[in-house]
């Protein structure tokens, strides 16, 4: 496939010093260089901690309703107070 890519001067200068060092094309360098980084296997899976909220409970699928009716509550209060 035929593609054209902006490299950033530093990436570009990677890809020469691979050149050089593997006596290799440029398109050859490039190719290697994401073969190598797309393969690349992460061996660890983050975790987050989570904590109990007690009785509280939301449903995620409203929240975006529930910010805006806070976010109302809040423009209709400033405007209450003259603000």
């Amino acid at each position: 496939m035929r593609t054209t890519v902006t490299l950033d001067p530093d990436v570009e200068q990677l890809l020469r010093e691979r050149m050089e060092a593997k006596g290799v094309s440029f398109k050859q360098a490039l190719n290697d260089a994401i073969r190598e980084t797309a393969t690349v296997r992460v061996d660890y899976v983050f975790e987050s901690p989570s904590r109990s909220m007690g009785p509280f409970t939301l449903d995620m699928t409203k929240a975006n309703q529930v910010a805006g009716m806070l976010e109302d509550e809040e423009i209709l209060t400033k405007m209450s107070q003259g603000r």
